[in-house]
């Protein structure tokens, strides 16, 4: 078929063939709820309460508003172009091979770390119960040899159920999420009623006691953000449910909407049930018992004199953490599958079994699963280092959406974002304050983990030849150049000025003078003068339409 020689202002959308489309609506809404209700919950109120006191409440807001405005602008693409694993594919409409190749890299590897830190975090809660688990090194729990067979097995587990097809896989996650929003509840409830301290609000220094700086630190750092990343599925599972015109927009905004006041409330319930001595040594000492490291919940309800309550977390400390597991290994298994689609990944990644799901990508999504458990031992560790590089990745998304307003003006779009270039800007904006607030430790660690996608491109590029689609990589410059400056400002950043430097980093950085108010400035200002540049530097509409129909493409620009 030959490439059009006249510009298209729109273009027949190619859909997936062979994936089954058995996700509904409330299946694909309970994708988003199921992966953002999982470990995050268990943890992330006491690390948010320890860095930012009771101003953690404004972090939970915050971070659920940013990830909003994220999600609405993904929503237009979605249901644009419902395929399977869109957030990889987008940005090869618009750029090209290597900026999807490279969003995409930190998008999977993000994703192949999410299921393993879950099953890690299930293994903590259990520590009290089953010791011979996890054992603690300089305060961090860490798995033992028969703890790393038994976290080997759940990712087995996780992996066959999602080789079984995607209706058993949304199935089991619709009951269970309805069992994680009822012991939510219950655990909101009860904290409530079994103790309501209000002047918690206002102890130990006011309101916010470390300062509105730690507000947004809380956000990467506590696992704010981590704990909405899953509103992301409703997009990466649009090419597999019925009516994505209808079922996309609910299940992604509907997800964070939902979540975003179980969290708030969840923050309120937990910094008011606190007794005062637990308290006593100031927000950053917060302390409550022997078990609240383990489970911080569940320490809570022992100290509240609710067994009961800590015996049912304990319960769904399993159950919360293993739905996400198995959602993201679903996720990070349509990713494969979507980078093989672009021509970036080996095309056995795309072989399906007779129940539509790609089962290569399956089993490489366990080889590497595995490895995570290896050089992150911790559930805090990997939180930073996810959200940054989820953050990377959502990044391009924003510039797809203005990209495709003028390559193909009159694509239909039944859900569209009003405002213009507006709400795209602050999404990639929201993407890079993600990265820029997760601090320089972690971000040395995404740009080497990047550095190493690179190198795996290039090896494969050169292996595969003439089988590559072209790399594009003027239309993609502005990726590497937009990770350049985020790491730059990064580097002279200071989002938590009280912390020593950490002897770990390769590069001595992350003290500099951009603190947690010239930063975020610096990054938007960059991030403008980045959009500006990708719009001007965007495939032409022909090579456009033709990355999506899939047509031939003639030379590289």
């Amino acid at each position: 078929m030959a490439v059009p020689t006249h510009v298209p202002r729109k273009v027949e959308v190619q859909l997936d063939t062979g994936l089954r489309r058995d996700v509904g609506k409330l299946s694909l809404l309970f994708t988003g709820v199921g992966a953002i209700i999982g470990s995050g919950w268990l943890f992330g109120a006491l690390y948010a309460a320890q860095i930012a006191g009771p101003a953690s409440i404004l972090s939970w807001a915050i971070g659920g508003a940013m990830v909003m405005i994220i999600g609405v602008v993904y929503a237009e693409l979605a249901v644009m172009f419902p395929v399977s694993g869109g957030i990889i594919r987008f940005p090869h409409y618009s750029f090209g091979s290597f900026a999807s190749f490279s969003s995409g890299w930190t998008s999977w590897l993000a994703a192949a770390a999410v299921t393993p830190i879950e099953v890690l975090a299930t293994t903590q809660y259990a520590d009290p119960y089953i010791p011979w688990l996890m054992d603690t090194k300089d305060g961090v729990f860490v798995l033992t040899g028969p703890g790393l067979a038994v976290a080997i097995a759940l990712m087995a587990v996780y992996s066959v159920v999602n080789v079984l097809g995607v209706q058993l896989l949304t199935k089991l996650n619709n009951v269970l999420v309805w069992w994680k929003l009822a012991v939510i509840a219950l655990v909101i409830v009860a904290f409530f009623v079994l103790a309501f301290n209000p002047g918690n609000l206002t102890a130990m220094g006011g309101f916010a006691p470390q300062g509105v700086g730690a507000v947004f630190a809380a956000i990467p750092a506590a696992g704010v953000a981590f704990a909405y990343l899953g509103f992301r599925n409703g997009i990466e599972f649009a090419g597999e449910t019925d009516n994505p015109q209808r079922n996309v927009p609910f299940a992604i905004i509907g997800s964070i909407v939902i979540t975003t006041v179980i969290y708030i409330l969840l923050q309120v319930a937990f910094l008011t049930a606190l007794p005062a001595d637990a308290i006593a040594g100031g927000w950053t000492a917060l302390t409550f018992g022997d078990g609240e490291i383990a489970g911080p919940l569940a320490g809570l309800s022992l100290v509240l004199g609710a067994v009961w309550l800590a015996v049912l977390l304990r319960v769904d400390a399993v159950v919360s953490p293993a739905d996400t597991g198995l959602i993201y290994a679903g996720v990070t298994t349509r990713l494969s599958y979507a980078n093989a689609r672009n021509g970036n990944a080996p095309q056995a990644l795309t072989k399906l079994n007779s129940r539509g799901v790609p089962w290569v990508s399956i089993l490489l999504m366990f080889v590497v699963g595995c490895f995570f458990f290896l050089p992150f031992p911790g559930w805090q560790q990997f939180i930073g280092f996810i959200t940054s590089a989820f953050a990377i990745s959502f990044g391009a998304g924003p510039l797809v959406v203005g990209a495709l307003r003028r390559q193909l003006p009159d694509q239909d779009r039944p859900f569209r974002v009003p405002g213009g270039d507006v709400l795209p800007y602050l999404a990639f904006l929201a993407s890079g304050l993600l990265v820029f607030w997760s601090g320089w430790a972690i971000n040395e660690k995404m740009l080497l983990a990047l550095l190493a996608g690179w190198v795996v491109f290039a090896v494969y590029t050169a292996v595969a030849g003439d089988r590559m689609p072209p790399m594009e990589f003027r239309a993609g410059s502005w990726f590497p150049l937009w990770v350049a400056g985020l790491l730059v400002i990064s580097y002279l950043g200071d989002v938590d000025p009280g912390a020593p430097a950490d002897p770990g980093l390769l590069l001595a950085g992350g003290d500099g003078p951009l603190g947690l108010l010239w930063g975020p400035v610096a990054v938007a200002v960059f991030s403008a003068a980045v959009y500006a540049y990708a719009m001007s530097i965007r495939l032409p509409a022909e090579r456009a339409a033709a990355n999506i129909s899939q047509l031939p493409t003639s030379d590289p620009v």
